[in-house]
């Protein structure tokens, strides 16, 4: 399993393409391992061969590795439009050290190396993409294109996500408003991905659900990748000790035993979870926690899929 443990070997090289690409390399490996052998970073470009069609387009070497009969598909059939949305608020910036500042280990990290990971995918494949990044507002927006320029841009863009001195504290979310411009900003019928904890700082829950409906209204696909920390933030897994738990967005400070509250706060987070993942399958939107502690793997596999699905 890849994940932000093993990133963190490879950080000294300080080039986010080609720790995309380890990371993909490495994904890919495991796949041909698995029963799934033969699903490469490659399939979006063929399709399964259906009996008695021309056999003219047949890809010999890919048949020769699989043992399958794939047909080459023409660049017009693989095109997507795909835009990356990163929310960059404070609580994204968890787990922190206070003792050390170090975040290497939080929810930004991983969402930053997700994004670059489907990049390296989605430029080997031509599609077209673009990054957004939000927190109180948005803050980077792109559109979608496919030159190695622009690949390099969004790269660059990503990295200073990773190279900040201090993470953004006391920044409060308003997912629902940057989520609304977003969606009147990207081309229809595009793939959109984001990377939130959905911890937003809107007094009314439904606004925030109401801007995923927007998105879903403009005609786009939408995979909701729900960064968490399953272990701290779900499970509420502390040592039985005095602990001083600050919100990250607010600063608000509270002193106390998790015991003190962890039933209760397992059962608040658990109903909101819950609440999410209903609104976004009645919006027809792809609902995937995605825990920092389980690896890459599950982000990389439920895009192939989908990009599958849709070309």
């Amino acid at each position: 399993m890849i994940g932000l443990k093993e990133i963190q070997k490879l950080q000294q090289f300080k080039n986010l393409e080609f720790i995309a690409r380890q990371v993909v390399e490495g994904f890919i490996t495991g796949m041909h391992k698995s029963p799934l052998h033969g699903f490469s970073v490659e399939f979006a470009e063929h399709r399964l061969y259906n009996t008695g069609e021309s056999t003219k387009h047949i890809d010999w070497k890919l048949y020769g590795k699989t043992d399958k009969f794939f047909v080459k598909r023409f660049e017009e059939e693989t095109n997507l439009r795909c835009q990356l949305v990163i929310d960059n608020s404070s609580s994204m910036y968890f787990p922190f050290s206070e003792k050390t500042g170090d975040f290497v280990n939080s929810k930004i990290y991983f969402s930053v190396y997700c994004a670059a990971a489907i990049i390296y995918i989605l430029q080997k494949q031509r599609d077209a993409y673009g990054l957004s990044v939000f927190s109180d507002k948005v803050t980077i927006h792109t559109q979608a294109k496919t030159n190695s320029i622009h690949q390099k841009f969004i790269y660059n863009e990503l990295s200073k996500l990773l190279n900040i001195e201090k993470p953004p504290f006391n920044q409060i979310t308003f997912a629902s408003n940057a989520l609304h411009q977003i969606a009147d900003s990207i081309h229809k019928r595009s793939l959109v991905i984001i990377f939130s904890d959905m911890m937003s700082g809107d007094d009314d829950i439904e606004k925030l659900f109401s801007s995923l409906q927007h998105l879903k209204h403009n005609k786009h696909e939408v995979i909701l990748f729900h960064v968490v920390d399953k272990q701290k933030e779900f499970d509420f897994e502390y040592e039985n000790k005095l602990y001083k738990f600050i919100d990250m967005e607010t600063g608000k400070e509270l002193l106390l035993h998790p015991s003190e509250i962890r039933q209760h706060y397992v059962q608040s987070i658990k109903d909101y979870h819950k609440n999410l993942k209903l609104k976004c399958g009645q919006y027809n939107i792809d609902f995937v926690e995605a825990d920092i502690n389980q690896g890459f793997e599950q982000i990389l596999q439920h895009y192939l899929v989908k990009r599958s699905m849709l070309y």
